[in-house]
């Protein structure tokens, strides 16, 4: 049997060696490491996300259990005719947030969202979030000095809207 014959290189058209692209695309891997990009940029509190209570999820994250505060809004239906998509806001007017979150006590997987902010980040967001059944919300701001503020609204999930 004969070997099948090796692609030609067209002048002008560089081909790679697997050792050149290996090289390449470790340059690139460092480029973005270096620079917050990179899968440990992406990587997340899997502990936390597991959490089915909200005493285990702030322990998983490191936080004290958070106080009550005007500066942090959540925006929420009294009622919702549909669990699978309920529409939730939460934002802060306060100063050096370094985190916020979305805890929904009685879902499966209590973190519902996890935010990392910065100076660039306006401090509001809206979602769409799956509730398992009538259950409280909290919108929480942790603070650059560790502190922990909380806003919390009842939703009544209802099925088919009779309630």
């Amino acid at each position: 049997m004969s070997r099948p014959a090796r692609p030609r290189r067209r002048s002008g058209s560089p081909v790679l060696s697997r050792r050149q692209a290996l090289r390449q695309g470790s340059a690139v891997a460092l480029l973005l490491a270096g620079l917050g990009l990179g899968p440990a940029a992406l990587a997340y509190n899997a502990a936390a996300f597991d959490a089915h209570s909200l005493a285990p999820a702030y322990r998983a994250l490191g936080l004290p259990m958070p106080q009550a505060a005007r500066e942090v809004s959540l925006t929420a239906p009294d009622i919702a005719e549909n669990g699978a998509s309920v529409l939730l806001g939460l934002a802060t007017t306060l100063p050096g947030v370094r985190q916020m979150l979305l805890l929904v006590d009685k879902n499966p997987a209590v973190l519902a969202a996890a935010f990392q902010m910065s100076d660039s980040v306006e401090n509001s967001f809206s979602m769409r979030v799956k509730l398992a059944q009538s259950t409280d919300v909290y919108a929480v701001a942790v603070l650059a000095d560790g502190r922990c503020l909380f806003a919390r609204r009842e939703v009544r999930v209802t099925l088919g809207g009779c309630g």
